[in-house]
């Protein structure tokens, strides 16, 4: 993979799971880390995870949700390191309900998590990255978008508009040479598994072809290839991580 030495990474949702992961992997590629989570404790200590693993990072405290926050958490990227070249927009919620139980405060929290907040990232992100001249974004949507889910209605058609919203993007901006791509994982073992007990890993792994349920690692690897110039002819893609999960559906 090419080297990000130079380069400067922004990662929302970086206070744990996927979103620490490609932190850390961004930070160990070279590029300089812009942790944003609304956790501070948490995301410090992604900070010094990155160090601890050579990189370089600076935490930056936002809820993603809010328009002034993340024009905020951008404007923070550049006056910290003095350009943007890559961000995974991460963060989101996955909250569940059958569609007639939802409330509509339900509703508008999984639209704003996991909607909303990648079209906010992406409106001050593609300015920074057209001013640093190019970039790479990957939005993070979900194997829920691509498949029905019971209880999971408004997670989907939030995680699906992400890709639908980000290809419109792909197709906007890949002249100014911004990258924009999608990742939808399946199952990845994440702190939202927390209590699990162990047969509920292995009921699940027995469903995907490569016979385990993802790590953070998995999809952190993914991300960064994606905004590397190994990738540098990929935009507009959804990237289906979930071993090989859907391709038997």
């Amino acid at each position: 993979m090419s080297s990000m030495n130079d380069k400067v990474a922004l990662v929302t949702g970086a206070s744990s799971g996927i979103g620490r992961a490609a932190a850390i992997a961004f930070g160990k590629a070279g590029a300089k880390v812009v942790v944003v989570a609304r956790r501070e404790d948490k995301g410090q200590e992604t900070v010094r995870l990155i160090q601890e693993a050579g990189g370089e990072g600076t935490f930056v405290q936002a809820d993603v949700t809010k328009a002034s926050e993340v024009e905020a958490m951008v404007q923070k990227a550049i006056a910290t390191y003095g350009r943007l070249d890559y961000a995974f927009n991460n963060a989101g919620s996955g909250n569940s309900g059958k569609i007639t139980d939802l409330s509509e405060a339900d509703w508008d929290l999984e639209i704003n998590a996991n909607l909303k907040s990648v079209w906010l990232s992406m409106k001050y992100e593609i300015p920074a990255m057209q001013q640093s001249g190019g970039g790479a974004i990957v939005n993070m949507s979900s194997q829920g978008a691509l498949m029905g889910v019971a209880g999971y209605g408004a997670y989907g058609a939030a995680k699906a508009g992400v890709i639908a919203l980000s290809r419109a993007a792909a197709a906007e901006y890949s002249g100014d040479r911004i990258r924009i791509n999608i990742i939808s994982p399946g199952a990845v073992k994440t702190d939202l598994w927390a209590g699990a007990p162990p047969e509920m890993f292995d009921q699940v792994a027995a469903g995907i072809p490569i016979g385990r349920v993802g790590a953070p690692e998995d999809i952190a690897e993914a991300v960064v290839w994606l905004c590397s110039d190994s990738a540098a002819f990929v935009a507009g893609h959804n990237l289906v991580i979930d071993g090989g999960f859907t391709a038997v559906q």
